[in-house]
């Protein structure tokens, strides 16, 4: 792997407290509470409604089976949306891509809560819903990297563990809102929830929307998309096909931090999609697993910005081998929580789970695998790997564990979680510390030297 082009360049202050600063911050964690508000609300959805509203004429193992088929179309779409938008993030700029991702999210989302169900147009609206599903898959697909790169491209070198995790929490942030929001709405209307009620959360996304494009207007573009384009007559054949470049120079950091990224959508597949649905079956209280689910991304956001700004001092590796570790040991006593059907069980297996452990691993995941990849690729090849980690860990994982748990318990899902957590473990001991990570310890170890 080849750091030696990924320098971001050197800002004038070390602080993150300036106006422009909490400008740039506040764009990235808001667009990406938005879009992720949109992509785990459908994800909330597959897990408690979707199979009867969409899939009521299968039984109910297939059903369920089926709502998280369509619940893994959207991860299949992330990488081409990373592919897609990284393209033209790269040749055009991050922040275009960011107003066009938030635009089209927000699409996809109104149109799943005006869709008619499978009683009323037939087959039609699991096609349909299956087609939206894509649209909002592609657009989460081009949100991640825009974000991360426009908060890490901002930011002074010590800084931009801390910066990059402002987008990574906009994934906890968004679902602890779609978790409330399902949950209000579930309570305001009763019975009827299942009938419309389920509706209003997706039909809120246009207030979010509208809210996201005034303030994501407003933030200047990347500075290092800046320099690139000023270079851009000397570069333009270079920089005409990103993702040739990335997977012809880049494949082994592509793979790399691929598989680091792995265990952390393992984790959110398990505890927050199929766990919930889990909690539900043995007999816990739906507004109870939602309200806890909500619980635990408040703390996951927390332990997010701890965890990047940790990494700032001690560098990317060290603390998501802490994450990795961690996560290795909670598995089993995890499951046999989430499965002893009680509300105490499912909150200390989603509270350590996905609010510490899932926290420690997203705090520097997008420094962490940006840093590796060259400013003229590096939205194409951030958006590559994490976004293809998010299709093979958060996507497919749902529908993993339901396979394994029907064929032999879930000990199963147990040793596929420990598996997919200690190759994660593996990739990220095999990968350097980034330029700008290594630059931010070499600066934190001279001024230890000098006190």
């Amino acid at each position: 792997m080849n750091n030696s082009s990924t320098t971001l360049g050197d800002t004038a202050t070390e602080s993150l407290n300036t106006k422009d600063m909490r400008r740039v911050l506040g764009s990235s964690l808001l667009g990406s509470v938005i879009e992720y508000y949109d992509f785990i609300l459908y994800a909330t959805a597959a897990a408690l409604i979707f199979d009867k509203v969409f899939f009521g004429n299968l039984g109910p193992g297939l059903a369920l089976f089926a709502s998280f088929g369509t619940l893994a179309v959207g991860y299949v779409a992330r990488p081409l949306g990373g592919i897609i938008f990284g393209h033209f993030g790269d040749i055009v700029g991050r922040k275009q891509m960011l107003v066009l991702s938030m635009m089209m999210m927000g699409v996809a989302t109104i149109a799943i809560g005006l869709l008619p169900t499978t009683a009323s147009i037939g087959i039609a609206a699991p096609v349909i819903l299956v087609l939206l599903r894509m649209v909002q898959g592609i657009s989460v697909g081009g949100e991640w990297g825009g974000a991360t790169l426009m908060a890490l491209e901002h930011a002074p070198a010590s800084k931009r563990g801390l910066a990059a995790s402002f987008a990574n929490a906009g994934g906890p942030a968004g679902g602890l809102l779609a978790t409330f929001v399902v949950s209000g709405v579930s309570a305001l209307t009763g019975d009827q929830f299942l009938v419309w009620g389920w509706r209003i959360p997706f039909l809120f996304s246009a207030v979010l929307i509208v809210v996201g494009m005034v303030i994501r207007l407003k933030v200047a573009e990347s500075p290092v998309f800046k320099e690139l384009e000023a270079k851009a007559v000397v570069v333009e054949k270079e920089r005409r096909s990103p993702i040739t470049r990335v997977l012809r120079n880049h494949p082994r950091t592509v793979v790399i931090t691929l598989v680091a990224s792995l265990g952390f959508y393992t984790m959110q597949g398990i505890l927050t999609s199929w766990g919930v649905s889990v909690a539900v079956a043995e007999g816990v209280d739906r507004s109870t697993v939602l309200n806890i689910k909500g619980l635990a991304a408040v703390f996951t956001i927390a332990v997010c910005f701890w965890a990047a700004r940790l990494s700032d001092r001690i560098g990317r590796r060290s603390v998501l081998t802490l994450g990795g570790v961690l996560g290795v040991l909670w598995a089993f006593p995890a499951l046999y929580l989430m499965h002893n059907g009680t509300a105490w069980g499912f909150m200390l297996a989603v509270l350590v789970g996905n609010g510490v452990i899932q926290g420690i691993l997203a705090g520097p995941i997008g420094a962490y695998i940006s840093e590796l990849f060259p400013a003229d690729v590096r939205y194409t090849g951030a958006s590559l790997s994490y976004q293809g980690a998010a299709t093979l860990g958060a996507g497919f994982t749902p529908m993993i564990a339901t396979a394994l748990t029907l064929a032999g318990g879930f000990v199963w899902v147990g040793v596929f979680w420990v598996a997919v957590l200690f190759l994660g473990l593996i990739a990220v001991r095999m990968s350097p510390e980034g330029a700008q990570s290594q630059q931010a310890l070499v600066s934190s170890k001279k001024k230890l030297l000098l006190r």
